[in-house]
């Protein structure tokens, strides 16, 4: 695990596009196609808006998917995060991408979605994940206690009350009450199984939770410790999430 400390946030966002893009390239050039999983979340403002930008990616050979989303949400729902998807990097990109595997959080049957999605994902080996940190320690929608073990790509999990309020927080919702308590999220082990890791945490109230991630022990309980285990992780912070290290 590398740690990078950014000047500013806007700082934190164009290195890690940088770094990301460096991984697609490389990817590319070696056997003409990469694989990306892509994150969402406030933390990936800057770096989704620098990764549009990046020069030299062929986006036509790089097929991405998509880390987590609610259960039951529509598409058309402001907190959707396909629909951030869809506006802040797949149709900002210069062309089209090979392919992008959304998860459909409101299939009638999410078992199956997690099934289908899982399927295609393990056809494509990923070369670079974007991915964040939650206030409460999550990576992608795996709360405390976050399963360790298991080996299905995608999962069904419950959002905890840390969790939610952060969403809310955030903005996304008009009330905790409206915040799904369930999402379909990629699995611990299959970030993992990515070559790159890029992660952006930026923002002080995300300070403890890069404290726990960074120099704590591995555990389920802080799920972000798990990247300690990766060696081409790298976490991009700006001054006030690495305020307490």
């Amino acid at each position: 695990m590398k740690i990078i400390k950014a000047m500013d946030r806007q700082d934190l966002g164009r290195q890690a596009a940088s770094a990301g893009a460096a991984g697609i390239r490389e990817a590319i050039a070696q056997r003409g196609s990469a694989n990306v999983i892509v994150a969402t979340g406030a933390s990936q403002f800057e770096v989704l808006a620098a990764l549009v930008e990046e020069p030299g990616i062929a986006w036509d050979q790089v097929t991405a998917f998509h880390l987590d989303e609610y259960v039951g949400l529509p598409i058309t729902h402001p907190a959707s995060f396909r629909k951030y998807l869809w506006e802040r990097f797949h149709r900002r990109l210069p062309q089209p991408l090979a392919a992008f595997h959304y998860v459909n959080g409101d299939a009638a049957d999410p078992l199956a979605e997690c099934k289908r999605v899982g399927e295609l994902i393990r056809r494509h080996p990923i070369d670079v994940a974007f991915v964040g940190i939650g206030e409460n320690g999550h990576l992608a929608f795996n709360d405390p206690p976050a399963d360790f073990e298991t080996e299905e790509t995608y999962l069904v999990v419950n959002l905890d009350d840390a969790c939610r309020a952060q969403q809310l927080g955030e903005g996304w919702f008009p009330s905790l009450a409206d915040v799904p308590k369930q999402a379909i999220s990629m699995s611990c082990r299959q970030i993992l199984k990515a070559a790159t890791i890029i992660c952006s945490v930026p923002d002080a109230r995300k300070a403890t939770a890069v404290r726990a991630s960074v120099n704590g022990p591995v555990t389920n309980q802080v799920p972000a410790t798990i990247l300690q285990r990766h060696e081409r992780t790298t976490i991009f912070l700006d001054p006030p999430s690495a305020s307490l290290l």
